[in-house]
């Protein structure tokens, strides 16, 4: 990878885009650090850390903790995130929109990105009303201004803060190395690594002063309640690394898999000459769906903790307590989801009836296998198998940090391993976006053919 980048480096061209791109990524951790006024930012982020059970946690993680500061970017790529997906959705379920997708061309593309824009900034306002009103249940609005002027200030600050973080994703994808909203995904994730990493060290002196339950006790309830569960076990630090370190080759490895179905074209004479009779194959992604389905099944799951952070003393109860995001129940319902949300992407996402159709037009056909409804069939079963394996590989990713902070809250007697419940989703999001970006440069580097460079 890093000599991908060093070779890409070389390149003037290139080099403009990469320069391009880090510039709009410091535009963009700069919004992410100016505060949107008349916000009690530390007590939000008080109240946020006692509820990270809830999507809060997920959307803090892929804002850079912005979500967390209440800055400009606070709602980061989400509203465009979940735009794409409704339209996405919609483009099946609504002929004129798959008619313009599919055979409008480039002015189609074009209607389809200006009807996501105008979602994504309906869908910014939806969620920037829930957040101030999320602010306000909990009085952290201050200042001298009528609360309503606040809260129009406020929904507006969070709104124009998403559109430009979707506008500056764009410029990336034009003018930079493509896959913009990723890589400002990616940047948001990344950025937390340091202040994660000065967390661990922080539990580690922390533990080291071996404190006894009665002098932390005497510090307060909540200051005694916040030492106690940011305590770390030095044995803890390098056994965290090494997981992670199996993870992403792990990733990296499933990433990369894929399941060819060998195709053969027959041979016909046309005048003199004689076409086809090559071999090729249909490659099936292993991890279709990518992450997806692990953001809808975490954003489904932990709803009973969302809908708690409305409610006073909600998070106390009873009920909560069984949906709580290290539990048993909770990691359950997440694995089901997680199951049900890739097959459905993958059906989305991959027709096999319209794959067998095309190869029976072209004179294809798969070895052992009539063309048409025997083909189609043959193809939906291996894309089934498939699917079910990316499936688990998925509900492993995501459950085992799950797990993982369980062993680390015993073995320490500390909630610090609560932090790692979405780990894996960080995790995949990170390595996934620094492959396809690779990818990207790759392409660009042989389409200036500049083949030496990957040799």
């Amino acid at each position: 990878m890093f000599k991908t980048v060093r070779n890409a480096w070389a390149i003037p061209e290139l080099r403009k885009k990469i320069l391009f791109t880090i510039f709009a990524l410091l535009i963009f951790r700069l919004g992410a650090s100016v505060p949107v006024p008349w916000i009690n930012t530390q007590g939000l982020q008080s109240y946020l850390n006692a509820m990270s059970g809830s999507i809060f946690g997920l959307i803090n993680a892929m804002s850079g903790n912005a979500f967390s500061m209440a800055t400009v970017f606070a709602l980061g790529v989400q509203p465009y995130i979940n735009s794409s997906i409704i339209i996405q959705l919609l483009t099946v379920a609504i002929p004129a929109l798959e008619q313009m997708q599919k055979e409008g061309g480039e002015e189609g593309r074009k209607k389809i990105a200006a009807i996501t824009r105008y979602t994504t900034v309906a869908i910014a306002l939806l969620q920037g009303f829930g957040y101030f009103t999320l602010i306000n249940a909990n009085g952290l609005v201050s200042g001298d201004l009528p609360t309503w002027l606040a809260g129009i200030i406020i929904v507006l600050s969070f709104t124009a803060g998403s559109a430009f973080v979707m506008w500056l994703g764009e410029q990336i994808t034009e003018f930079g190395i493509g896959n913009g909203i990723s890589v400002i995904l990616f940047a948001g994730i990344v950025s937390r690594f340091p202040s994660m990493l000065m967390n661990m060290v922080n539990g580690v002196k922390k533990w080291s002063m071996h404190l006894t339950d009665s002098e932390i006790s005497a510090m307060g309830t909540t200051e005694g309640e916040a030492f106690r569960n940011s305590l770390v076990h030095p044995a803890m630090i390098p056994l965290i690394v090494i997981g992670i370190l199996v993870l992403v080759v792990f990733i990296v490895f499933i990433n990369d898999s894929e399941r060819r179905i060998p195709v053969q074209y027959a041979k016909r004479v046309v005048g003199r000459k004689m076409y086809g009779g090559q071999s090729s194959h249909i490659p099936l992604k292993v991890n279709m769906s990518g992450v997806m389905p692990i953001i809808f099944a975490q954003a489904i799951a932990s709803l009973p903790a969302t809908i708690a952070a409305f409610i006073p003393g909600g998070s106390d109860s009873t009920f909560m307590k069984v949906f709580d995001s290290n539990g048993l129940v909770y990691a359950i319902i997440y694995f089901l989801l997680i199951l049900g949300f890739s097959y459905f992407y993958a059906t989305m996402q991959f027709n096999p009836i319209e794959v067998a159709n095309n190869l029976k037009k072209n004179g294809g056909f798969v070895p052992g296998f009539r063309p048409g409804k025997p083909t189609a069939d043959f193809i939906h079963k291996v894309l089934n198998k498939i699917t079910l394996f990316g499936a688990i590989y998925l509900a492993i990713i995501a459950l085992l940090p799950i797990i993982t902070s369980n062993i680390i809250n015993l073995a320490s007697g500390s909630q610090m391993g609560r932090s790692l419940s979405i780990g894996g989703t960080s995790i995949i999001i990170v390595v996934g976006v620094a492959l396809e970006t690779v990818k990207a440069l790759e392409a660009q580097m042989l389409m200036r053919h500049y083949k030496g460079f990957l040799e």
